[in-house]
Protein backbone atom coordinates (compact mmCIF):
# COMPACT_ATOMS: atom_id res chain seq x y z
CA UNK A 1 0.00 0.00 0.00
CA UNK A 2 1.12 3.54 -0.77
CA UNK A 3 2.00 6.20 1.81
CA UNK A 4 -0.71 8.01 0.39
CA UNK A 5 -3.20 5.45 0.57
CA UNK A 6 -2.36 4.90 4.31
CA UNK A 7 -2.77 8.48 5.62
CA UNK A 8 -6.23 9.71 6.27
CA UNK A 9 -8.29 10.59 2.94
CA UNK A 10 -8.49 14.43 2.10
CA UNK A 11 -12.14 15.65 2.26
CA UNK A 12 -12.19 17.45 -1.16
CA UNK A 13 -15.23 19.68 -2.32
CA UNK A 14 -15.76 20.93 -6.29
CA UNK A 15 -16.91 24.10 -6.72
CA UNK A 16 -18.37 23.98 -10.19
CA UNK A 17 -19.56 21.07 -12.03
CA UNK A 18 -19.85 21.98 -15.35
CA UNK A 19 -18.28 21.17 -18.74
CA UNK A 20 -14.53 20.83 -17.12
CA UNK A 21 -15.93 20.79 -12.89
CA UNK A 22 -17.94 17.12 -13.91
CA UNK A 23 -14.39 15.86 -14.76
CA UNK A 24 -13.14 16.90 -12.02
CA UNK A 25 -15.81 15.00 -9.64
CA UNK A 26 -15.16 11.94 -11.78
CA UNK A 27 -11.60 12.17 -11.05
CA UNK A 28 -11.88 13.23 -7.12
CA UNK A 29 -13.99 10.07 -6.85
CA UNK A 30 -11.56 7.66 -8.11
CA UNK A 31 -8.31 8.97 -7.00
CA UNK A 32 -6.65 7.60 -4.15
CA UNK A 33 -6.29 9.46 -1.20
CA UNK A 34 -8.97 11.66 -1.41
CA UNK A 35 -12.53 11.51 -0.43
CA UNK A 36 -15.16 13.63 -2.49
CA UNK A 37 -17.61 14.85 0.19
CA UNK A 38 -19.48 17.74 -1.18
CA UNK A 39 -20.14 19.78 -4.76
CA UNK A 40 -21.62 22.94 -5.28
CA UNK A 41 -22.86 25.05 -8.28
CA UNK A 42 -25.59 27.62 -8.50
CA UNK A 43 -27.06 26.41 -11.89
CA UNK A 44 -27.48 22.78 -10.58
CA UNK A 45 -26.37 19.56 -11.67
CA UNK A 46 -26.43 19.74 -15.43
CA UNK A 47 -24.26 17.02 -16.50
CA UNK A 48 -25.87 14.55 -13.43
CA UNK A 49 -22.65 13.57 -11.88
CA UNK A 50 -23.26 14.52 -8.14
CA UNK A 51 -24.65 11.05 -7.67
CA UNK A 52 -25.99 10.75 -3.37
CA UNK A 53 -24.21 14.62 -2.74
CA UNK A 54 -26.45 17.24 -2.49
CA UNK A 55 -25.69 20.21 -5.11
CA UNK A 56 -25.00 22.81 -2.69
CA UNK A 57 -25.40 26.38 -3.80
CA UNK A 58 -21.91 28.44 -3.38
CA UNK A 59 -18.66 28.44 -1.75
CA UNK A 60 -19.52 29.17 1.44
CA UNK A 61 -21.92 26.10 1.82
CA UNK A 62 -18.87 24.06 0.33
CA UNK A 63 -16.48 25.24 3.27
CA UNK A 64 -19.26 24.57 5.74
CA UNK A 65 -18.58 20.54 4.80
CA UNK A 66 -15.56 21.17 6.37
CA UNK A 67 -12.99 20.58 3.62
CA UNK A 68 -9.57 19.54 3.50
CA UNK A 69 -8.89 20.57 -0.47
CA UNK A 70 -11.46 21.93 -2.99
CA UNK A 71 -10.88 22.61 -7.23
CA UNK A 72 -12.76 25.39 -8.20
CA UNK A 73 -14.08 24.88 -12.27
CA UNK A 74 -16.41 27.99 -12.43
CA UNK A 75 -16.31 30.79 -14.72
CA UNK A 76 -12.85 33.11 -14.31
CA UNK A 77 -14.69 36.16 -13.53
CA UNK A 78 -15.70 34.10 -10.11
CA UNK A 79 -12.28 33.00 -9.41
CA UNK A 80 -10.88 36.05 -6.89
CA UNK A 81 -14.29 35.78 -4.72
CA UNK A 82 -14.14 31.84 -4.08
CA UNK A 83 -10.14 31.77 -3.69
CA UNK A 84 -10.05 34.53 -0.91
CA UNK A 85 -13.18 32.53 0.76
CA UNK A 86 -11.36 29.37 0.42
CA UNK A 87 -7.90 30.72 1.86
CA UNK A 88 -9.47 32.56 4.63
CA UNK A 89 -11.53 28.84 5.53
CA UNK A 90 -7.56 27.21 5.85
CA UNK A 91 -9.13 25.21 2.59
CA UNK A 92 -5.95 24.22 -0.21
CA UNK A 93 -7.71 25.01 -3.01
CA UNK A 94 -6.69 23.97 -7.26
CA UNK A 95 -8.11 26.43 -9.20
CA UNK A 96 -8.79 25.49 -12.88
CA UNK A 97 -6.45 27.92 -15.47
CA UNK A 98 -6.29 31.12 -16.12
CA UNK A 99 -5.64 31.96 -12.07
CA UNK A 100 -7.75 34.69 -12.41
CA UNK A 101 -9.23 37.35 -14.99
CA UNK A 102 -6.32 40.11 -14.10
CA UNK A 103 -2.83 40.20 -12.87
CA UNK A 104 -3.73 42.25 -9.74
CA UNK A 105 -6.48 39.63 -8.95
CA UNK A 106 -4.17 36.86 -9.55
CA UNK A 107 -1.66 38.32 -7.25
CA UNK A 108 -4.60 39.38 -4.54
CA UNK A 109 -5.49 35.24 -4.81
CA UNK A 110 -1.80 33.90 -4.47
CA UNK A 111 -1.02 35.87 -1.65
CA UNK A 112 -3.71 35.14 0.17
CA UNK A 113 -2.93 31.19 -0.24
CA UNK A 114 1.17 31.98 0.47
CA UNK A 115 0.13 33.85 3.53
CA UNK A 116 -2.25 31.39 5.34
CA UNK A 117 0.41 28.63 4.42
CA UNK A 118 -1.32 26.78 1.97
CA UNK A 119 -1.01 24.91 -1.22
CA UNK A 120 -2.51 26.88 -4.14
CA UNK A 121 -2.30 25.05 -7.36
CA UNK A 122 -3.71 26.31 -10.80
CA UNK A 123 -5.16 23.71 -13.33
CA UNK A 124 -2.58 23.57 -16.47
CA UNK A 125 -3.28 20.07 -17.40
CA UNK A 126 -1.17 20.20 -20.30
CA UNK A 127 1.90 19.95 -18.14
CA UNK A 128 0.35 16.28 -17.08
CA UNK A 129 0.26 15.28 -21.04
CA UNK A 130 1.98 11.93 -21.67
CA UNK A 131 3.45 13.46 -24.86
CA UNK A 132 4.72 16.63 -22.92
CA UNK A 133 5.97 14.84 -20.05
CA UNK A 134 8.11 12.86 -22.60
CA UNK A 135 9.02 15.66 -24.56
CA UNK A 136 10.39 17.59 -21.44
CA UNK A 137 12.24 14.51 -20.06
CA UNK A 138 14.23 14.21 -23.45
CA UNK A 139 15.05 18.10 -24.22
CA UNK A 140 16.16 18.19 -20.47
CA UNK A 141 18.31 14.65 -21.30
CA UNK A 142 19.81 16.51 -24.33
CA UNK A 143 18.28 14.63 -27.28
CA UNK A 144 17.55 17.99 -29.38
CA UNK A 145 21.30 19.66 -27.91
CA UNK A 146 20.62 23.05 -28.19
CA UNK A 147 17.07 24.35 -28.52
CA UNK A 148 15.94 26.71 -30.65
CA UNK A 149 12.49 26.97 -31.03
CA UNK A 150 9.07 26.20 -29.71
CA UNK A 151 5.89 26.22 -31.36
CA UNK A 152 2.45 25.77 -30.53
CA UNK A 153 -0.73 25.54 -32.62
CA UNK A 154 -3.89 25.29 -30.93
CA UNK A 155 -7.31 25.79 -32.93
CA UNK A 156 -10.50 24.42 -32.90
CA UNK A 157 -14.00 25.10 -33.11
CA UNK A 158 -15.77 27.87 -30.80
CA UNK A 159 -17.14 25.69 -27.56
CA UNK A 160 -20.03 27.50 -26.66
CA UNK A 161 -19.17 27.13 -22.75
CA UNK A 162 -17.19 30.11 -22.77
CA UNK A 163 -18.52 33.64 -21.82
CA UNK A 164 -16.46 35.73 -20.31
CA UNK A 165 -12.84 35.78 -21.48
CA UNK A 166 -11.44 35.71 -25.16
CA UNK A 167 -9.54 33.09 -27.31
CA UNK A 168 -6.26 34.40 -25.05
CA UNK A 169 -6.94 34.09 -21.69
CA UNK A 170 -9.10 30.64 -22.04
CA UNK A 171 -6.34 29.05 -24.91
CA UNK A 172 -3.53 30.42 -25.40
CA UNK A 173 -2.98 30.65 -21.61
CA UNK A 174 -2.43 26.75 -21.94
CA UNK A 175 0.28 27.35 -24.73
CA UNK A 176 1.91 30.15 -22.74
CA UNK A 177 2.57 28.14 -19.64
CA UNK A 178 3.19 25.47 -21.62
CA UNK A 179 6.00 26.64 -23.74
CA UNK A 180 7.95 28.38 -21.16
CA UNK A 181 7.55 25.14 -19.02
CA UNK A 182 9.16 23.14 -21.99
CA UNK A 183 11.58 25.94 -22.82
CA UNK A 184 12.63 26.30 -19.02
CA UNK A 185 12.70 30.02 -18.66
CA UNK A 186 9.89 32.56 -18.94
CA UNK A 187 9.12 34.46 -21.78
CA UNK A 188 10.35 38.07 -22.43
CA UNK A 189 9.00 39.64 -25.32
CA UNK A 190 5.92 39.02 -27.00
CA UNK A 191 4.48 40.53 -30.16
CA UNK A 192 0.84 39.86 -30.83
CA UNK A 193 -1.81 40.47 -32.93
CA UNK A 194 -5.52 39.35 -32.56
CA UNK A 195 -9.14 39.01 -34.68
CA UNK A 196 -12.62 39.28 -33.54
CA UNK A 197 -14.82 37.61 -37.14
CA UNK A 198 -17.26 35.90 -34.73
CA UNK A 199 -18.99 39.02 -33.85
CA UNK A 200 -18.56 38.13 -30.21
CA UNK A 201 -16.94 41.05 -27.46
CA UNK A 202 -14.24 39.18 -26.66
CA UNK A 203 -11.25 38.13 -29.30
CA UNK A 204 -11.07 34.90 -31.15
CA UNK A 205 -7.93 34.45 -33.09
CA UNK A 206 -4.42 35.59 -31.72
CA UNK A 207 -1.09 34.95 -33.17
CA UNK A 208 1.97 35.62 -30.37
CA UNK A 209 5.68 36.25 -31.88
CA UNK A 210 8.24 35.93 -28.77
CA UNK A 211 11.75 35.16 -27.32
CA UNK A 212 12.41 33.32 -23.73
CA UNK A 213 15.11 34.97 -21.68
CA UNK A 214 17.33 31.51 -22.34
CA UNK A 215 17.57 33.38 -26.18
CA UNK A 216 14.43 30.16 -27.24
CA UNK A 217 12.22 31.54 -29.87
CA UNK A 218 8.63 30.74 -29.20
CA UNK A 219 5.57 31.09 -31.72
CA UNK A 220 1.69 30.66 -30.32
CA UNK A 221 -1.25 30.14 -32.99
CA UNK A 222 -4.46 29.69 -31.43
CA UNK A 223 -8.06 30.30 -32.68
CA UNK A 224 -11.62 29.00 -32.15
CA UNK A 225 -12.13 29.24 -35.39
CA UNK A 226 -10.87 26.15 -37.11
CA UNK A 227 -13.48 23.49 -38.18
CA UNK A 228 -11.22 21.25 -36.66
CA UNK A 229 -9.47 20.34 -33.34
CA UNK A 230 -5.62 20.85 -33.44
CA UNK A 231 -2.98 20.95 -30.34
CA UNK A 232 0.32 20.86 -31.42
CA UNK A 233 3.25 21.89 -30.00
CA UNK A 234 6.91 21.63 -31.90
CA UNK A 235 10.29 21.98 -30.30
CA UNK A 236 13.39 22.41 -32.79
CA UNK A 237 16.70 21.66 -31.57
CA UNK A 238 20.51 21.03 -33.10
CA UNK A 239 19.77 17.81 -33.75
CA UNK A 240 15.94 17.21 -34.82
CA UNK A 241 12.88 18.30 -33.43
CA UNK A 242 9.91 16.62 -31.27
CA UNK A 243 6.59 16.69 -32.26
CA UNK A 244 3.34 16.37 -29.31
CA UNK A 245 0.24 15.85 -30.10
CA UNK A 246 -1.70 16.56 -27.28
CA UNK A 247 -4.86 15.98 -28.18
CA UNK A 248 -3.88 12.02 -29.40
CA UNK A 249 -0.98 12.25 -26.71
CA UNK A 250 1.50 10.94 -29.47
CA UNK A 251 5.51 12.04 -29.64
CA UNK A 252 7.25 11.99 -32.73
CA UNK A 253 11.50 12.51 -33.10
CA UNK A 254 12.11 13.88 -36.69
CA UNK A 255 15.83 13.44 -36.62
CA UNK A 256 18.04 15.79 -38.45
CA UNK A 257 19.56 13.20 -41.57
CA UNK A 258 23.34 12.42 -41.45
CA UNK A 259 23.44 11.17 -45.20
CA UNK A 260 25.05 13.81 -48.12
CA UNK A 261 22.62 15.64 -50.16
CA UNK A 262 23.45 14.51 -54.24
CA UNK A 263 20.73 17.28 -55.04
CA UNK A 264 23.04 20.17 -55.98
CA UNK A 265 20.14 23.02 -55.56
CA UNK A 266 19.60 21.96 -52.00
CA UNK A 267 23.12 21.02 -51.07
CA UNK A 268 23.95 24.50 -51.33
CA UNK A 269 21.62 25.42 -48.91
CA UNK A 270 23.36 25.15 -45.63
CA UNK A 271 20.80 23.75 -43.37
CA UNK A 272 19.55 20.45 -42.25
CA UNK A 273 18.71 17.36 -44.44
CA UNK A 274 15.34 15.10 -43.44
CA UNK A 275 16.66 11.99 -41.13
CA UNK A 276 15.01 8.97 -39.55
CA UNK A 277 11.19 9.29 -37.72
CA UNK A 278 10.82 7.53 -34.55
CA UNK A 279 7.26 7.64 -33.32
CA UNK A 280 7.20 6.63 -29.71
CA UNK A 281 5.21 4.27 -26.99
CA UNK A 282 3.68 6.12 -24.23
CA UNK A 283 1.80 5.18 -21.13
CA UNK A 284 -1.29 7.17 -21.62
CA UNK A 285 -2.39 8.01 -18.18
CA UNK A 286 -5.36 10.34 -18.02
CA UNK A 287 -3.95 14.03 -17.45
CA UNK A 288 -6.71 15.26 -15.37
CA UNK A 289 -5.78 12.13 -13.22
CA UNK A 290 -2.39 12.95 -13.17
CA UNK A 291 -3.19 16.59 -12.49
CA UNK A 292 -5.12 15.82 -8.97
CA UNK A 293 -2.95 13.39 -7.87
CA UNK A 294 -0.42 16.13 -8.03
CA UNK A 295 -2.23 18.45 -6.03
CA UNK A 296 -2.76 15.49 -3.16
CA UNK A 297 1.06 14.66 -3.48
CA UNK A 298 1.34 18.85 -2.95
CA UNK A 299 -1.10 18.49 0.04
CA UNK A 300 0.86 15.56 1.87
CA UNK A 301 4.09 17.19 1.13
CA UNK A 302 5.09 14.01 -0.46
CA UNK A 303 6.13 15.97 -4.27
CA UNK A 304 6.35 19.42 -5.84
CA UNK A 305 4.53 18.34 -9.23
CA UNK A 306 1.53 21.10 -9.02
CA UNK A 307 1.36 23.87 -11.50
CA UNK A 308 1.90 26.87 -8.58
CA UNK A 309 0.26 30.18 -7.89
CA UNK A 310 2.82 32.00 -8.56
CA UNK A 311 3.46 30.19 -12.22
CA UNK A 312 -0.11 31.07 -12.89
CA UNK A 313 0.40 34.64 -11.92
CA UNK A 314 3.37 34.57 -14.29
CA UNK A 315 1.00 32.78 -17.33
CA UNK A 316 -1.43 35.36 -16.54
CA UNK A 317 0.98 38.21 -16.82
CA UNK A 318 2.25 37.14 -20.32
CA UNK A 319 -1.73 36.60 -21.41
CA UNK A 320 -1.84 40.28 -20.82
CA UNK A 321 1.42 41.54 -22.52
CA UNK A 322 0.01 39.89 -25.38
CA UNK A 323 -3.63 41.67 -25.17
CA UNK A 324 -1.24 44.64 -24.47
CA UNK A 325 0.65 44.57 -27.90
CA UNK A 326 -2.13 43.11 -29.99
CA UNK A 327 -4.25 46.74 -28.63
CA UNK A 328 -1.03 48.92 -29.31
CA UNK A 329 0.72 47.28 -32.25
CA UNK A 330 3.83 46.90 -30.08
CA UNK A 331 6.11 44.47 -28.95
CA UNK A 332 5.74 44.29 -25.08
CA UNK A 333 8.93 43.46 -22.81
CA UNK A 334 8.22 41.63 -19.62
Amino acid sequence: MSETAKQAALRVGVLGIGSMGRHHVRNARALDGFELVAVADPSGDRFGVAGGLTVLPDVESLIEEGLDAAIVAVPTVYHEDAALKLAAAGVHTMIEKPLSGSVESGERIAKAFDEAGLIGAVGYVERCNPALLDMRRRIAEGQLGEVYQVVTRRQSPYPARISDVGVVKDLATHDVDLAAWIAGSPYELVFAQTAHRSGREHEDMVTVSGRFQNGVLVSNLVNWLTPFKERLTVVTGEHGALVADTALGDLTFHENGSFPVEWDQIAAFRGVSEGQVTRYALQKREPLAVEQANFRDAINGEANNHVTMEQGLQALKVTEAILKSAATGQSISL
